[in-house]
């Protein structure tokens, strides 16, 4: 087989077609999930406020998370921060390499690029502040839905993007 042939049928684990537009979107996802959160700490100093009524349904309110969702897992300790940030930017890692081995569509690679920057938005959070520092609380007929931030929105964002890529894309 001619080498050339050999070559183009194997798919880089590093880069490939969709990997510039990934880069582009993992990157303004951590960019706006820490900048959001930069603000509402520091600028906003929502810590001091306690709970901040914005709609009858969405309160705005800061809460560690020193676990993953749900508060499952809470390791109090910096140790079980590290190895939670550890296991982010592992899974971040096999997603990359998912994306450019596997990636169909731009749909695809704009939902796996959402969930990577998501989870490293977490995962700087683990470093910086000791856990997770969500702000968003739903709440309605008095059933409280768990507190989240803008990088928990981009990787169900980026789930929703891959559920819907996979059972509805023609080019399967």
């Amino acid at each position: 087989m001619n080498a050339n042939v050999e070559r183009a049928g194997r798919r880089s684990l590093l880069w490939s077609r969709w990997a510039p537009l990934a880069l582009t979107v993992v990157i303004a996802t951590v960019a706006v999930d820490q900048l959001h959160k930069w603000w509402m700490l520091s600028v906003y100093d929502i810590a001091a406020k306690g709970r901040v009524e914005v709609f009858p349904f969405l309160d705005l309110v800061y809460v560690k998370n020193i676990g993953i969702s749900y508060s499952l897992l809470n390791q109090e300790s910096v140790l079980g921060q590290y190895l939670l940030m550890a296991f982010a930017i592992f899974a971040s890692i096999c997603l990359w390499m998912w994306l450019n081995r596997a990636a169909s569509g731009k749909l695809m690679a704009i939902g796996l690029a959402l969930i990577i920057g998501g989870a490293i938005g977490n995962a700087i959070d683990r470093i910086r502040l000791g856990g997770v520092a969500d702000f968003f609380s739903l709440h309605a007929f008095g059933y409280h839905w768990y507190v989240f931030n803008i990088a928990d929105v981009a990787i169900v964002a980026g789930v929703i993007a891959l559920l819907y890529e996979s059972f509805f894309n023609e080019s399967h």
